[in-house]
């Protein structure tokens, strides 16, 4: 007697984006506007201590903001996902045959006959309309919904981890090599950032090391030379 096969699962990672964009934008975004900042300082001649209070300053102000700004963009997502629900839902209580016959022709688009497309619509809308809608017209799902507090806490804390990086660096480093110290740290904090995320996401990780790297080494050039130009704290 054969037995029966085992269930069939496959990896997927799409159930992590909503934490994992805000997540890892928070982290690079650390590290990033950080070094960049401390960078700039170390070049202008500036002191550990007036490097150490602009990366803890930094530190502080840039995690407030990135929660801040996360929460009320994201927040813009579900209020516009919750408009459009309030639609769907109008729409399907007025004119629930053209709604169904709109739900079968997004199926028969996607290759599905015309009477099993009516068939799948007219079984789904009679189990949850408004999710079928929500899911297969709008492009509204529980995996990708928005979350702002979600978003805002993701951003924040990783934010913070980032942005602490340059700045244990700056603190540890020797007097004379502070900037060396921030940028070698703050380089090898992006690399493992983006090896991190590109096995979170299932992504080629050499294509995701190299884009972080190579963004964050040249937004710490830059700032060196407005700090090395100036000669000032900036």
């Amino acid at each position: 007697m054969q037995l029966p096969n085992p269930p069939h699962h496959e990896p997927h990672f799409i159930h992590r984006i909503g934490w994992m964009r805000a997540a890892v934008l928070g982290a690079n975004d650390g590290i990033v506007s950080t070094a960049s900042l401390l960078v700039g300082v170390a070049s202008a001649s500036a002191g550990r201590m007036e490097i150490l209070l602009a990366g803890i300053a930094g530190l502080v102000a840039g995690a407030m903001s990135m929660a801040a700004g996360e929460y009320v963009s994201v927040s813009s997502q579900a209020d516009t996902e919750r408009a459009d629900l309030k639609t769907e839902a109008k729409a399907l209580k007025a004119m629930p045959g053209e709604e169904l016959a709109e739900l079968a022709a997004i199926y028969e688009s996607r290759g599905v006959s015309p009477k099993t497309a009516r068939a799948v619509a007219e079984e789904l809308m009679a189990e949850n309309a408004l999710e079928a809608h929500a899911r297969d017209e709008l492009g509204i799902s529980d995996v990708a919904k928005a979350n702002p507090v979600q978003a805002a806490f993701s951003s924040a804390a990783s934010f913070t981890v980032g942005a602490a990086l340059p700045v244990l660096a700056a603190f540890l480093a020797p007097a004379a090599h502070t900037g060396t110290a921030i940028v070698a740290a703050s380089l090898a904090s992006l690399a493992a950032l983006g090896m991190a995320s590109a096995q979170l996401g299932g992504a080629r990780k050499i294509r995701a090391v190299g884009r972080i790297v190579l963004w964050g080494a040249g937004a710490m050039a830059v700032t060196a030379l407005v700090g090395r130009l100036f000669g000032v704290v900036v």
